[in-house]
């Protein structure tokens, strides 16, 4: 009862406030308040108590059923701890926006259905609610119904329509050489009697579900829809597509690869050097294009590209130690990328500033915000003590310890010169909003916006609103912790698998 009460609280709690607040012409900020911090005590309660639980069953071996092991626990974090520190960020942010009933009901709504991912007991459960994430967040890409913002929405609902069907097919192929049980189970279910002689037939299947699950993560070829997307979207919907939504690809891949399949099955085989050719391929193009791009929220969402692929390539070297590099990597990337997108919005929502060369002295307008990018920053490069530097060792090491020839070689080589161009993508925002230098002119704020937020804001902006800067500091304490203590967060929820 826990666990579906966790996942429908706040499917319902989004839709009942939606016609609640259509009937009374406004959208007060309290009831989604409350819903939240309701939420979240469910959700830590069903992290630590939650049983498992079988809704319905439609055949022997095909039932919506739902459990929570270390990876759904870890997962189930990163959604909650996103999702809850971008609220009141987005209380500020959609002030600007038209329609924001709508936008905080398909907010609840993929909470919940994300949720319901995390806490999938079968690949069946988890599938149906992958289809619904997508299908609750589309709205939150086309939220400003533009023409650019229609086309991103039905960009990303197609790539996401032709990678489900694609991860489709290993649905189908995992359930017809199911064993006894077809429920996750480390080291997978198959039945080795029934798929004796099928092996070469699994591995295509195999490496098509990796290509459409990875479809989500933005794993490379199948990763157009999501620099085009979170551009287009508003600020808090870039930060959850690119902070949490797309791991949900991470956590398909991880739940075939792992709990259905058997990583025994592909170890070694021509589908694990695919993989990890893909994911460094993707790791330094995205590096590349967000080098090169000039708006800054496309570039964050090009280094959404290649740092996701960080979190595939510790799967994709199917050890112990790269499975834990990649869950930290999920973790730390959730509060890091987030923690950039809120404040590149934050930059849109006071001055309009949308381009890297537009930043110059930003620093002395917005010190708050320009320090929580800078941590947020060289956490994604890797510096220590942050997050980003424990899970990139973590992969490192697992690379060199993988006995993969030369991509033991090749994949720290790609994590440093990543590194570096990450440096170089989102240092100099830094250096130059802090140190414009003296033919630096003032800030323009001709367009800024007139709208009676905190107490702590004056006319010329200075200063993002607290309900915005507070939000950012939380994803940096996030990282940090990440980074002091990721193991023992590990084991806190149970221990790696």
């Amino acid at each position: 009862m826990l666990t579906l009460l966790t996942i429908f609280f706040p499917i319902l709690s989004g839709i009942i406030l939606y016609f609640r607040n259509l009937k009374q012409g406004s959208s007060p900020h309290r009831p989604y308040a409350i819903c939240m911090a309701i939420t979240d005590v469910l959700a830590v309660l069903a992290i630590f108590f939650a049983k498992p639980f079988v809704l319905f069953s439609v055949y022997p071996h095909v039932s919506f059923a739902f459990s929570l092991d270390t990876v759904g626990r870890w997962f189930m974090a990163a959604v909650v701890i996103a999702y809850t520190l971008a609220l009141s960020y987005t209380f500020v942010y959609m002030r600007i926006e038209e329609r924001d009933s709508t936008f905080f009901c398909f907010y609840f709504v993929s909470m919940g259905a994300l949720l319901a991912v995390c806490m999938s007991a079968n690949l069946v459960t988890a599938y149906f609610a992958f289809e619904i994430t997508t299908l609750s967040t589309v709205p939150l890409v086309l939220h400003e119904q533009t023409q650019a913002a229609v086309a991103a929405g039905l960009k990303y609902l197609f790539y996401s329509i032709a990678g489900a069907l694609m991860g489709l097919l290993g649905v189908f192929y995992c359930y017809q050489y199911a064993g006894e049980s077809a429920s996750f189970t480390a080291g997978g279910f198959l039945d080795a009697a029934k798929l004796a002689g099928h092996e070469p037939v699994l591995l295509v299947i195999s490496f098509i579900t990796i290509i459409g699950f990875g479809t989500k993560a933005g794993m490379y070829p199948m990763h157009g829809w999501l620099p085009t997307a979170h551009p287009i979207a508003p600020a808090p919907a870039s930060a959850l597509l690119s902070g949490i939504i797309a791991k949900s690809g991470v956590l398909m891949i991880l739940r075939y690869v792992y709990f259905c399949v058997g990583t025994e099955h592909l170890r070694g085989t021509w589908v694990q050097y695919a993989w990890l050719s893909l994911t460094l391929l993707t790791i330094f193009m995205g590096s590349m294009m967000a080098f090169r791009e000039k708006i800054l929220k496309k570039r964050l969402a090009y280094s959404t590209v290649s740092q996701i692929s960080y979190a595939l390539l510790g799967l994709a070297l199917m050890t112990q130690e790269g499975l834990e590099g990649s869950l930290l990597q999920v973790m730390q990337h959730a509060a890091s990328k987030s923690c950039l997108f809120l404040c590149a919005g934050a930059f849109i929502y006071y001055y309009g500033i949308r381009r890297v060369d537009e930043l110059r002295g930003i620093g002395l307008k917005m010190p708050i915000v320009l320090w929580c990018f800078t941590i947020a920053a060289m956490s994604l490069v890797g510096i220590p003590p942050l997050g980003g530097f424990t899970s990139k060792w973590h992969l490192a090491q697992a690379a060199l310890g993988s006995g993969l020839g030369g991509f033991s070689i090749a994949a720290p080589v790609l994590l440093l010169i990543s590194a570096l161009l990450t440096a170089g993508y989102l240092f100099p925002i830094m250096i130059n909003g802090f140190f414009p230098g003296e033919e630096h002119h003032a800030v323009d704020v001709e367009g800024h916006i007139e709208i009676d937020v905190d107490d702590d804001e004056h006319p010329l902006h200075e200063e993002a609103s607290r309900m915005m800067w507070i939000p950012l500091i939380g994803f940096c304490i996030v990282s940090l912790l990440v980074g002091l203590f990721g193991n023992s967060l590990i084991s806190l929820f149970g221990g790696i698998v």
